[in-house]
């Protein structure tokens, strides 16, 4: 993005005998100080970006991640002695003339932030004369730190922390942080980067860099930091309904038929399913044709009459395409023509594979055109994008590729951003109809715009990893990325689980995992070495298969719920899987905790991360069920708290005891929400929405917007929607049902809403309560008394 010229003042500060000068721009300032060029660029009233580089050098960047235009700021300049405030409305930034250092405050003068300098090394890369940068910060003792991508440690807060940020598989790295205090810093810098917390310092350290350009924003809150940050690098898009199904997933499907006879069995079943997802060798068994981008094993002898086929069971597919190529195959030399290959080696690591330069817009071009005409044609609904990071088995020969943007080491953390980027606008241009729906396996800030879902890698199937996945998922959101998911059960299981789904101990494990799962943006099982298929556990009656059932069901109970939620990303800059710091932030006991979220703004997750009921101290796996075990879960103060299963109510601010059965987790709903439910369905168009379930859990006001499409296509984006206001009055006990706003062809006109007010008596998560009042809805505001 190119840096403002327009100078609308030259002024003079005299400080100690000398005169340092700085030039008013239209966004805020340039100046001189330390040795550095320095740029304040006022975005928003809230938003600033910091741009500095040594005196005498070239700083020129169009951002991959950054779509944002400055919009017109207000703001002012005052002078005291050799420093300079700049204000906007709701923002105070503090310049150091002297020491080019900058301090952020709110309009109230509540300090935020702090720079304690910035640092140029001189370094060589590709042959050119560039920069190794970092600056310090000064954060106040007390703050929590979040953000940051998706990493594998369990840790929740970055406080007193290191991390290195590079893309690897189960490593995402997003240079971009938040805080306790409500504000956000974006690293504007796609080389590796290095985070690190101590000793009062926080510094963010990049190995490539002409210059230091950075983001900083006040949001007040969590909420509002990811909305200034989606504002700067995008919008997520809707997905279409049926990506908040239930996926099934293995490594791999061999056969179409195979495939297909997989839907029917869940259908067979009626145990829900929306999604299906074809792994890697469909193009055929030997390397030298590696992603080939087409159908070309003879056990996939009809790709679209098995894309048809599975559409006529009412469920969708997704399939496999990799960034590298075998050398047998026609995209590689297409890649080859337009010299868009990389040279390092990558996975499988056959001798010719290579991965294509995403940085190439040709090369982008030439990916889509394989896509597009030998499987999206077909009727694919959507894309599972592997490897983005990309694989790499040896970084030091990776950094020394050359893209079309210049060497990887400068830009190779973008790298999945900008494949999925070029799918993403590639399938706009291509289909209205048809939303884009991408799974990958690595990111970038900015990546949800690309209609992209994260998950988190090829992880281990044990309890420490599983526990892992929820600070890791809950972090990638803070880091304004909201769509996020793991493989159920971790992908390798062999590694302790040997009998895989043979193995109690494995079973127990897996339902566990599969229960959170019901309580992330994305429900997907799938895996190596084992499959992983409820019927693979056992029949209707054992308690894996039940339990599986049970929340594959709840899953889709809650689709109005979480399509609404949906919904609110998109419009709103909402996040689905939320860190308790999101919503309590000034509970500080809340600040660490990495086992608990909420999803969405209603129901508190405290998932089952051990084992409860299958012991191994014989050496061999057996379960025992006689007596019910107990999960310890905190509750943040601030909010009185309904068990999701029975209807008791707890008051906030305590840590309790709760029943954790093999077929429930701890699950508990803030009072004040209202949260819709639909019918027991197998898949997530099979029955109108013209009866719903509308549970009120009462103890504090509450409101709630029911959204409703046409579950598929574009036509949101030009007002085809529609919204019900839902909103909970605790004092009167009375229920304002809203006027239906907006239309959609198709539109339901008459509905059904079942009101339950929660309690002891109609707790139960599955819904069985006696409805307290029906109301037929026909599209005017309705009030009434519960």
């Amino acid at each position: 993005m190119k840096k403002p010229l327009t100078l609308l003042l030259l002024v003079t500060a005299l400080s100690h005998g000398k005169a340092q000068t700085y030039q008013k721009t239209d966004l805020g300032l340039q100046t001189v100080a330390n040795g550095n060029n320095l740029e304040i660029q006022f975005y928003t009233p809230g938003v600033v970006r910091i741009i500095k580089y040594p005196v005498g050098a070239k700083f020129y960047k169009n951002s991959f991640c950054v779509i944002q235009h400055p919009e017109k700021t207000g703001f002012s300049i005052t002078q005291t002695g050799n420093g300079l405030v700049l204000q906007s409305k709701s923002l105070k930034v503090a310049l150091d003339l002297k020491t080019g250092n900058i301090q952020y405050y709110t309009i109230a003068n509540k300090p935020l932030l702090s720079e304690k300098g910035a640092q140029f090394t001189p370094v060589m890369d590709s042959a050119k004369s560039t920069y190794a940068i970092s600056q310090d910060f000064k954060l106040a003792d007390n703050e929590a730190i979040y953000g940051l991508g998706q990493h594998q440690k369990g840790i929740m807060n970055y406080r007193n922390k290191t991390v290195v940020l590079r893309n690897l598989n189960m490593d995402i790295a997003v240079p971009f942080f938040q805080t306790s205090n409500g504000y956000g810093v974006f690293w504007d810098n796609y080389s590796t980067t290095t985070f690190k917390d101590e000793a009062g310092t926080t510094t963010l350290q990049s190995v490539i860099g002409e210059g230091i350009d950075y983001y900083f924003m006040n949001g007040g809150n969590a909420d509002g930091v990811v909305a200034a940050m989606r504002k700067l690098t995008g919008d997520a898009p809707m997905f279409p309904r049926w990506v908040f199904g239930f996926f099934q997933s293995r490594e791999r499907y061999r056969s179409e038929t195979e495939i297909v006879g997989i839907v029917k069995k869940y259908r067979a079943l009626n145990v829900p399913l929306d999604g299906i997802v074809q792994d890697w060798q469909y193009w055929g068994t030997n390397d030298t044709v590696w992603n080939a981008v087409a159908f070309g094993n003879p056990l996939y002898a009809h790709p679209k009459q098995m894309i048809d086929s599975i559409h006529q069971l009412n469920a969708h597919i997704i399939i496999s395409v990799w960034p590298s190529f075998g050398p047998a195959t026609s995209v590689l030399k297409a890649m080859k023509n337009i010299n868009a290959l990389f040279n390092f080696k990558t996975w499988p690591t056959t001798k010719g594979v290579q991965v294509y330069d995403p940085f190439n817009p040709l090369a982008r071009d030439v990916y889509w055109d394989f896509m597009n005409r030998n499987i999206f044609s077909l009727g694919m609904d959507g894309w599972w994008l592997d490897a983005t990071e990309p694989e790499q088995a040896n970084a030091k020969q990776i950094d020394k590729a050359e893209t079309y943007l210049g060497s990887f080491k400068s830009v190779g953390n973008a790298f999945p951003l900008v494949t999925t980027g070029g799918v993403y606008e590639h399938q706009r241009k291509t289909s209205w109809d048809k939303r884009v729906f991408i799974l990958t396996r690595s990111a970038f800030a900015g990546q949800q715009r690309n209609a992209s879902a994260t998950w988190s890698g090829d992880i281990q199937g044990n309890y420490q990893s599983f526990r892992n996945q929820i600070s890791g998922g809950l972090n990638l959101s803070l880091s304004a990325i909201p769509y996020w998911n793991t493989d159920i059960g971790g992908f390798f299981s062999a590694t302790k689980y040997r009998r895989g789904v043979k193995d109690l101990a494995f079973q127990e494990l897996y339902t566990r995992w599969l229960e959170f799962a019901t309580f992330t943006p994305l429900m997907r099982s799938h895996g190596t070495s084992t499959p992983r298929e409820i019927f693979q556990f056992g029949a209707k009656g054992y308690w894996a298969y039940d339990a599986q059932e049970k929340f594959i069901n709840l899953r889709y109970r809650l689709l109005p719920y979480n399509y609404s939620n949906a919904w609110q990303i998109t419009a709103n800059q909402s996040t689905m899987m939320r860190a308790l710091v999101m919503d309590f932030p000034k509970d500080e006991k809340a600040y660490d905790i990495n086992n608990e979220y909420m999803f969405g703004k209603a129901i508190l997750v405290a998932p089952v991360t051990d084992s409860l009921y299958v012991s191994r101290a014989t050496g061999t796996a057996v379960s025992d069920f006689s007596s019910i075990k107990t999960q310890a879960v905190y509750l943040p103060k601030g909010s009185k708290w309904i068990d999701f299963w029975t209807g008791d109510t707890y008051t906030g601010g305590n840590n309790i005891d709760v029943k954790a059965p093999i077929d429930q987790i701890p699950l508990f709903v803030k009072a004040g929400s209202i949260i819709p439910m639909g019918p027991f369905e197998q898949y997530t168009s099979e029955k109108k929405a013209d009866k719903l379930e509308i549970r009120i859990y009462p103890g504090a006001n509450g409101n709630f917007t029911l959204y409703e499409d046409e579950n598929d296509n574009y036509n949101y984006e030009n007002g085809l929607y529609s919204t019900i206001d839902f909103k909970w009055n605790n004092q009167t006990k009375m229920l304002m049902i809203g006027g239906r706003k907006g239309t959609f062809p198709d539109m339901l006109k008459d509905r059904v809403f079942n009101l339950i007010l929660v309690n002891k008596a109609n707790g139960t998560g599955s819904a069985e309560g006696k409805p307290i009042k029906i109301i037929h809805y026909s599209g005017l505001q309705v009030q009434t008394k519960l």
